[in-house]
């Protein structure tokens, strides 16, 4: 493909911050936690954005939020180095809630005192409340909340009242009335703080006035208007995978810009059993969506004979994209625009590494390795169509089904870039792709026949390297094990071993045994994440 001569336009999504005149920031302080404040605040149909802490207070002046929020961090406000806001965001005039280390900056920069705490304060923590007004409306005395600190406040600012305590934390919850600012010690944002939807509520309905205009249906509208106005009669390509983020991609993007989109979907060997097939059979006959299908199977089988370092394996199977990539596009081409189906934690982890320093503009495609398999070289200039790039994973899926994505798709595992060559370990050949597909399959099939599918952030088999002793109708056996790995998790970041019934259990590995060649044993891991991660490569 010839690369574009003109600089690379910004990405073509909606301008939400336009579309969302109610808005909340948060400034993000190092927390994990900083995306879980942004999707709760979302969660109340609010607008809210995730930026750095140091964000001048011009720049959120000019933003114009309803209110602000700012993050936990691992730091101590009185170290020599740690973050610290711009002092003139307390002049703005908004709502400010400080969140454990944000409160802390809260009281230092107005005038109060952080200090190392007598004893430290970790995991649950029973909230007693002072004043149950305002912030803790309908916040249950006694109700648990979730606690990670070290240092404590000694002194409030002038203007402070505490608003709440616990057993080893006199200032848990604060607030200056009249200047609208608050703090809490804890961690509302998590699912263990018991009343902390209640909360956040608060903050953003009562003391932020703000209303549930962050609706799905107003998102597609503003979507499907921003990709017509900027596309115009150019046309895009968009890699198809099957999973929810490229399906809802190309759903949307087809009912704003219809046969100016050109899917291409790169069967690299590696998909689970009839997937394939029935992704673009789902697309093209029922959705009359079209796919491109390219057959690359053998290549890709190929370019990893005899690897076994699953870092390795990634790089080939990335590479070789890349080239099937390239000599499709050339053969489809030309196009003005490629579709990339970049959510807001992938804007947010990329910090912006992608963005020229001088134009603000994001110059070079990338894809993140362990997800969409491989990054695109720098010298293919298309010009981006993100429209989903301001969305979490749970907004995708009701936008998905909002626009008429099958549920099949909407409530989908997560599935590796690399597909079932990562769940095999060590060398993957035919024959061993063959084993797991099938393995796979029976998993599959069988929670699905139980209704338990849902039940499952992820459920697979893994095959491998070894051989185990066996007997099957009176003959010894020396074939393969198979792991069983089903997970439960919210967002993949953490995650534990399902407790599953022993029936379900004994199912899986009879079927297994019986209807998979090349299998006489089945294990199932009960490994958390961490110290484990949730894919075995």
């Amino acid at each position: 493909m010839t690369p574009q001569t003109e600089n690379a336009m910004p990405p073509v999504a909606p301008d939400l911050r336009d579309l969302n005149r109610q808005m909340l920031l948060i400034l993000d302080f190092g927390s994990q936690y900083s995306e879980l404040i942004a999707r709760r605040i979302r969660e109340t149909q609010v607008y809210s954005e995730v930026l750095s802490y140091r964000t001048t207070a011009e720049q959120l002046r000019q933003l114009n939020p309803r209110g602000l929020i700012l993050s936990g961090g691992p730091k101590s406000v009185y170290d020599a180095g740690a973050p610290h806001c711009d002092p003139e965001i307390w002049n703005l005039g908004i709502p400010i809630l400080g969140v454990c280390y944000g409160m802390q900056v809260m009281v230092q920069q107005l005038g109060g005192q952080v200090e190392r705490a007598e004893r430290g304060e970790y995991g649950k923590a029973s909230l007693h409340i002072d004043d149950p007004t305002d912030l803790l409306t309908n916040v249950e005395d006694g109700s648990t909340m979730w606690m990670s600190h070290a240092d404590s406040v000694a002194h409030l600012p002038p203007g402070f009242e505490t608003l709440a305590h616990t057993e080893n934390t006199p200032c848990a919850a604060i607030a200056d009335h009249e200047r609208r600012h608050y703090g809490v010690q804890f961690h509302p944002e998590v699912v263990h703080s018991q009343d902390g939807i209640a909360l956040i509520r608060n903050f953003v309905y009562h003391i932020c006035n703000c209303e549930p205009t962050w609706t799905t249906e107003t998102f597609v509208e503003e979507a499907i208007r921003e990709v017509r106005a900027r596309v115009g009669d150019k046309r895009v390509l968009l890699a198809l995978s099957g999973g929810v983020d490229s399906s809802t991609l190309a759903f949307l993007l087809h009912r704003a810009i219809g046969d100016q989109l050109t899917c291409m979907f790169i069967d690299q060997g590696f998909m689970r059993k009839y997937e394939p097939e029935r992704l673009v059979q789902l697309f093209r006959d029922e959705f009359a969506i079209p796919v491109q299908y390219v057959n690359a199977r053998d290549r890709f089988i190929n370019r990893i004979a005899g690897v076994t370092d699953p870092e390795e394996k990634r790089k080939h199977i990335g590479h070789e994209f890349i080239r099937v990539f390239e000599e499709e596009s050339r053969r489809l081409g030309p196009f003005d625009y490629l579709a990339q189906g970049t959510l807001y934690p992938d804007v947010i982890e990329s910090a912006d590494t992608n963005v020229d320093p001088k134009t603000g503009e994001r110059v070079a495609v990338k894809i993140k390795s362990h997800h969409n398999v491989g990054g695109l070289p720098k010298d293919l200039q298309f010009k981006l169509v993100e429209p989903l790039r301001k969305l979490f994973k749970d907004e995708v899926r009701k936008v998905g089904r909002s626009i008429g994505l099958p549920e099949e798709i909407v409530q989908r595992h997560p599935f590796p870039g690399p597909g079932l060559a990562i769940r095999i370990i060590g060398e993957v050949t035919s024959e061993r792709l063959n084993i797991l597909r099938d393995a796979d399959f029976v998993v599959r099939d069988e929670i699905q026949k139980q209704g338990m599918y849902h039940d499952f952030w992820q459920a697979f088999a893994v095959l491998l390297p070894i051989r185990s002793v066996g007997v099957m109708g009176d003959q010894r056996t020396y074939a393969h094990p198979i792991v069983l790995r089903l997970i439960a998790s919210e967002d993949g970041m953490t995650a534990d071993w399902s407790r599953v019934p022993y029936d379900l259990l004994e199912t899986i590995s009879n079927r297994m045994v019986n209807e998979v060649k090349g299998v006489n044993r089945v294990v199932y891991d009960i490994t958390s994440k961490p110290p484990g991660t949730i894919e075995w490569e």
